[in-house]
């Protein structure tokens, strides 16, 4: 188990990877090498890349985001993500993100209409 400080640094350096991660599926597009490869960049800080999270299946990639100390909000913005980088036909992590955001209402212990409508509009996508 992470200290306080340690945590705090860990939650920081965690909240800047998802922020790039989120700026890069900000703007649809079609994905070109140059693009491919900065995702790429920010994944390795998570310990993945494309083709890992591709194999990875639904509880594999839950336990490894644990084994990362993501915190709830971590799941609920990872989870935005991957749904923001499964609008591009490229890309389908919709299944990927619906467990996640699953997992945190249910493992939270805490009801969350934003996310119930997050994975209701995903599902509807599907």
């Amino acid at each position: 188990m992470l200290n306080k400080g340690l945590r705090d640094q860990e939650s920081i350096r965690i909240d800047n990877i998802l922020k790039m991660l989120r700026s890069l599926t900000f703007v649809p597009k079609f994905w070109n090498l140059e693009d491919l490869l900065q995702l790429e960049n920010e994944l390795k800080d998570l310990g993945m890349n494309v083709e890992s999270l591709r194999d990875f299946d639904e509880k594999q990639l839950i336990s490894h985001l644990e084994r990362l100390h993501f915190d709830w909000n971590h799941f609920e913005i990872f989870a935005d993500f991957l749904m923001a980088l499964s609008k591009e036909n490229q890309f389908d992590f919709s299944e990927k993100s619906i467990a996640i955001y699953d997992y945190v209402q249910q493992e939270s212990k805490t009801f969350s209409f934003e996310i119930f409508n997050k994975t209701a509009a995903a599902k509807a996508n599907l």
